[in-house]
């Protein structure tokens, strides 16, 4: 379970720029539940991803994964705990090694390393086995550099790694914004599956209101870096897409656009 307690966040401070992004923000994320995260630009969607990872500190305010206090955490030490998906299909492998070394990294995550072998020649057919469900045929591909693979390749091979060892949080930061629509919709159906399967507790950032929708258990919107929309279980199993364009209107009118 993930618990943000009075969060506070401010950009630019003691400057004229100063911006209160965040002010007593709470959120509770029960373990198993998949959040779709909507707003507009600016709203607070992405900084809230980044604050729980700790790519950038919180001013005042506590969060804690299941019971313990991360707040002070170094973001390197959080990624033990948590798996993350970039919109940027190249933040999440490394071009210049092959599928089979990228998979190895992302195997040994959170272990010690020595000096072994990277790579475990006994361990490729477990990787061709893992991959052979994707119907992306990167099985066959174990020896070719990730920089020659597809955006969607990549980004499924992202998704993939970074659910490889166990993990507490898998976030999605709008992981299929740069993708076209067909793998994009791929792309999600195999998301929804890891998240299925491994009974992730997963919280996405998204653009696109159909994915809010149709994928996950719970959804929010956010707004000048407050939670003004809240809907899970049958509630949001009810929800449409207009229902969400609506709301999206009606504060652009209040906004005076």
């Amino acid at each position: 379970m993930l618990e943000m307690k009075h969060i506070y966040k401010y950009y630019n401070p003691g400057t004229v720029n100063e911006m209160c992004l965040f002010q007593d923000l709470n959120l509770t994320v029960e373990d198993g539940e998949f959040v779709a995260i909507v707003g507009s630009n600016g709203s607070g969607k992405t900084s809230l991803l980044n604050l729980i990872c700790g790519s950038i500190p919180v001013d005042s305010g506590s969060i804690t994964i299941n019971g313990e206090n991360i707040t002070g955490q170094k973001e390197y030490r959080r990624m033990s705990k948590i798996g993350r998906v970039f919109q940027n299909p190249a933040m999440g492998t490394c071009p210049s090694m092959t599928i089979l070394e990228n998979l190895a990294l992302a195997d040994n995550k959170g272990k010690r390393y020595g000096l072994g072998l990277g790579v475990q020649k006994k361990r490729e057919e477990h990787y061709k086995e893992m991959l052979r469900p994707l119907n992306l045929g990167l099985e066959d591909k174990l020896h070719v550099k990730v920089g020659s693979l597809s955006g969607g390749q990549r980004q499924a091979m992202s998704l993939f790694m970074s659910t490889m060892t166990p993990i507490d949080f898998l976030i999605l930061d709008e992981h299929t914004a740069a993708l076209d629509p067909k793998t994009a919709d791929i792309n999600m159906r195999l998301t929804d599956q890891l998240v299925r399967e491994k009974k992730l507790t997963s919280m996405m950032v998204t653009h696109n209101l159909r994915y809010a929708i149709e994928y996950g258990t719970r959804i929010l919107m956010m707004h000048q870096g407050k939670i003004i929309l809240d809907k899970k279980g049958e509630e949001k199993k009810a929800m449409k897409v207009d229902d969400v364009l609506d709301l999206f209107n009606e504060i652009s009118i209040e906004c005076g656009n």
